[in-house]
């Protein structure tokens, strides 16, 4: 996207229909599955979308980009979310809204206390739940004019996502990482099968664990 379609992009006001319009988000999530469910979430909400993976690919993605979001699993492979929310907390950019996310709702003290505005449990799938999260921590600027109807539909991630974090899953467990690998593997593990509801890997990630 060329500099002045960007500068048009932001300029353009949200609407009842897409209430997010003009938002970049950075997602800063290590499963493809939950990515997914957020890329559907912000498509049907008008925000743009950019993802990193790993601590290291969000602060590339920072050193180039604005983002107005920042959402932040706390669960990564190259260290804890919380040490980007508290960098982010401590230099805060115009307009960037904090949100941490998690399976795991005993992070939301945590996450708060590092700096975070919002804590988002998942499974992220309530369209509803995510633009009200989002809209709390906007500015009256920045929403859409007029009554809102309440939007309840639900999101549903493409199964091929979630074979792909399972795929990575089978990586992982056949490298030699240590106790601290296997450690991530087992929250990893965990938090998929929230997103996705599996009750027999849930099962495999307390096995793991």
């Amino acid at each position: 996207m060329a500099d002045s379609d960007l500068f048009t992009y932001m300029q353009r006001r949200p609407t009842v229909e897409r209430p997010l319009l003009g938002l970049t988000i950075l997602v800063v999530e290590d499963s493809r599955y939950a990515s997914e469910a957020m890329r559907l979430l912000c498509l049907r909400s008008g925000a743009r979308i950019r993802r990193a993976d790993s601590l290291r690919a969000a602060h590339l993605h920072l050193r180039v980009y604005r983002p107005s979001v920042v959402v932040v699993d706390l669960g990564l492979p190259d260290g804890s979310g919380l040490d980007l929310i508290r960098d982010l907390a401590g230099a805060r950019r115009q307009m960037a809204i904090l949100i941490a996310t998690s399976g795991d709702h005993a992070g939301e003290t945590a996450a708060r206390t590092a700096g975070a505005d919002a804590f988002l449990p998942k499974p992220v799938t309530s369209l509803a739940a995510f633009q009200s999260l989002l809209l709390a921590h906007l500015p009256p600027s920045r929403r859409p004019r007029g009554p809102r109807p309440a939007n309840d539909d639900q999101v549903h991630p493409d199964r091929l996502a979630l074979q792909d974090d399972l795929i990575q899953i089978a990586e992982l467990l056949g490298s030699d990482g240590g106790a601290d690998r296997l450690d991530y593997v087992a929250q990893f593990v965990g938090g998929l099968a929230r997103s996705a509801g599996d009750g027999a890997l849930a099962q495999a990630a307390a096995e793991l664990a």
